[in-house]
């Protein structure tokens, strides 16, 4: 599809964004929505697994027949099957007169399961069979009813988890899935959370009868960054509690976390890795500077093996120390005098084409405050200039090997989303 294409869908479906994610999501549903076939929706809760629901269907041959939209975890366990599939008269204590479920109600048109991991085993052998042969029978009752209706699915669960645990059956699973539609986090779409802010934000400020609320850049910095549980329904309760109390204002960072939850344990302000204890990537600039404090810090401890082996006058290649054969070439240009003597502030300093300058072999560093000596040199041996592309290469490659390769995981500890993982494995040839 078109991206104008595109486009179109969202303006008649009130979506808004522009995240890849969520375009591939859309030109799906557009694309199976002529066929019948059984889409499965997965996402987390929050984030619009209706709307495509609803595209489907609108832009299927069903389109005029019903729609109908069931929360199956709402539904008591004990009146599920009655809901979806009716019940005749007197088939239970209070079934008075016969009834008819969804699937009747929806007949010809589109059934939207949402929640549908919620449902109990025994009502998913029934929902197996509509899938399989179109067909079901009404609580209490004997004769075969035929089901002209098209399923659409959508779980915030794991059902391949739910499967281990025995709460879904595998059959289901498989039949269900027959095109997975999977919508993106809120997480996985930064950059629209500012978008559909900007949206509900006007939307509340002409409910209420008040000036738009408007965010400056350091607010802006840290809605982006704020990892949104909820997803589109939380940001949008957000919009509407500053909407409501801080009308016509322009909100600082300070003032947006006063509306965000944990906001006594949790700062989302974006800061320099390298000042938490915990080894996670909000994003790829601050896995570049924790790999430069490495650096740093690896460069101080050789520091304290060369001033060790000076002092013990122990400067041998077979050292027990085990020095690199590049590390006793520099202690060789030390003992003759034969070195280059630059500040060590100099040696982080980003240059303005985006590069680091790390020092080669026979340089020096030192420091402004302590006189530079023999004693108290620091020897640099990185033999290149690296780009933030090669550090970043080698950081990813590194949390690859930590997590046996499980993109999964090493995308969560890197920052990023699975399919930027993905990207980058394939562009550095990983």
């Amino acid at each position: 599809m078109q991206n104008a294409e595109i486009q179109s869908v969202k303006n008649r479906f009130g979506i808004i964004g522009n995240s890849e994610a969520l375009n591939r999501a859309i030109e799906t549903a557009v694309q199976v929505a002529p066929t019948d076939l059984t889409v499965l929706i997965q996402g987390e809760s929050g984030v619009g697994k209706e709307n495509i629901a609803q595209i489907i269907h609108q832009y299927s041959v069903r389109k005029h027949a019903p729609y109908i939209a069931v929360n199956c975890g709402a539904i008591p366990s004990g009146t599920v099957d009655s809901e979806l599939f009716g019940h005749e008269k007197g088939a239970f204590t209070d079934a008075k007169n016969e009834r008819k479920g969804y699937f009747e109600i929806a007949e010809g048109g589109t059934i939207f399961l949402d929640e549908v991991g919620e449902l109990p085993l025994d009502v998913q052998s029934k929902l197996l069979r509509v899938l399989e042969n179109h067909e079901y029978i009404r609580v209490g009752g004997s004769k075969v009813q035929k089901a002209n209706v098209r399923v659409v699915g959508a779980t915030n669960v794991n059902l391949e988890q739910a499967i281990a645990d025995g709460k879904f059956r595998t059959d289901l699973y498989y039949r269900m899935n027959t095109i997975p539609i999977r919508m993106p986090s809120l997480r996985e779409r930064k950059e629209d959370i500012n978008l559909l802010f900007r949206k509900f934000a006007s939307d509340f400020a002409e409910t209420y009868h008040r000036p738009s609320v408007k965010l400056d850049p350091s607010a802006q910095e840290v809605l982006a960054s704020y990892p949104w549980p909820g997803n589109i329904r939380q940001l949008k309760n957000i919009a509407e509690q500053i909407s409501a109390i801080s009308g016509g204002r322009e909100i600082s960072a300070q003032m947006l976390l006063e509306y965000l939850p944990e906001r006594k344990t949790t700062s989302y302000i974006p800061t320099i890795a390298g000042t938490h204890n915990a080894k996670t990537f909000e994003n790829e600039r601050e896995i570049l500077y924790q790999v430069l404090f490495d650096m740093k810090k690896d460069m101080q401890d050789l520091k304290k093996l060369v001033n060790e082996i000076i002092q013990k006058g122990n400067i041998h290649v077979d050292s027990p120390l085990n020095l690199s054969d590049s590390s006793t070439a520099i202690l060789d240009h030390i003992k003759s005098g034969d070195f280059q003597q630059v500040d060590e502030e100099e040696l982080l300093e980003p240059k303005a084409d985006g590069h680091v300058t790390v020092l080669s072999a026979p340089q020096v560093v030192s420091s402004k405050h302590t006189p530079l000596s023999a004693i108290d040199e620091a020897i640099v041996d990185a033999g290149e200039t690296l780009s933030l592309a090669e550090i970043e290469k080698e950081t990813i490659r590194k949390a690859l090997e930590k997590h046996r390769g499980r993109r999964k995981l090493a995308a969560k500890e890197l920052g990023f989303s699975e399919r930027t993982l993905y990207r980058k494995i394939k562009e550095y040839g990983l």
